[in-house]
């Protein structure tokens, strides 16, 4: 199970990469492997400012459609478009090419709140 320390993950099983106030933000490899192979990456709130927590879209598998969660409040500026037509991405390279979304936090503070590596760990159980 890849776990990456640098990155910052929550309960709901998304990963953020924080540079300065820009977050990228996927699916964790362990949320991928649960979900099985990724269909669809449906994002439609590009431009929309949303607080933590909210759903900001979803990821449609094999055998489920599942909600993801905003892990930062902010505006959505960006949404990896090259999903549109490999959404397989996430499956295949979850902390890289399978990004979904960038986010322009509005409070970074909530940053302080995500779970570490090890603490997400713990969560699942690795």
């Amino acid at each position: 199970m890849n776990i990456p320390s640098e990155l910052k993950y929550t309960k709901d099983h998304e990963w953020i990469r924080l540079n300065g106030d820009i977050a990228t933000v996927g699916i964790t490899d362990f949320a991928q492997s649960e979900l099985g192979d990724i269909v669809y990456v449906e994002v439609e709130t590009v431009d929309e400012t949303l607080d933590a927590e909210e759903i900001f879209g979803t990821v449609e598998a094999v055998k489920t459609v599942s909600d993801l969660f905003l892990p930062l409040s902010g505006e959505i500026i960006e949404f990896n478009t090259a999903l549109e037509d490999a959404p397989e991405k996430v499956n295949t390279d979850p902390y890289g090419e399978g990004w979904m979304i960038k986010i322009k936090c509005s409070d970074l503070s909530q940053a302080d709140t995500l779970l570490t590596a090890e603490a997400y760990k713990k969560l699942i159980g690795a």
